[in-house]
């Protein structure tokens, strides 16, 4: 295992970037910490990004369980999003668009 250490005395220069694979996987992540919530099981996974000036736009679709409040969901997947991308990367989050497509409901519950 290799042990970089940062020189704050040294004048190197470079730029990291990320693939948007790996910004869409730390996106995941936040999603599934989220309890009550999960990902749409499409090919792209519910999770759109784009990156711009402002920083990272994304637009996730999910779904959630019926015994939660919705908007209360939806503030917590956009806060662990925004916590996630800006502490593993050198990104800001500009705005997250939640999309719930579906809710699921416990089998003994009346509508």
């Amino acid at each position: 295992m290799a042990h970089i250490r940062h020189d704050p005395t040294t004048t190197q220069k470079g730029k990291i970037t990320y693939n948007t694979d790996i910004v869409s996987g730390i996106v995941a992540i936040a999603v599934n910490e989220v309890e009550g919530v999960s990902l749409l099981s499409t090919k792209n996974k519910g999770i759109k990004l784009n990156f711009d000036k402002q920083g990272v736009l994304a637009d996730i679709s999910v779904k959630v369980d019926g015994t939660s409040t919705v908007s209360s969901l939806a503030f917590k997947i956009q806060q662990s999003i925004k916590h996630n991308v800006e502490s593993m990367t050198n990104y800001k989050v500009a705005k997250v668009d939640v999309h719930i497509q579906d809710v699921n409901f416990p089998e003994n519950t009346a509508i």
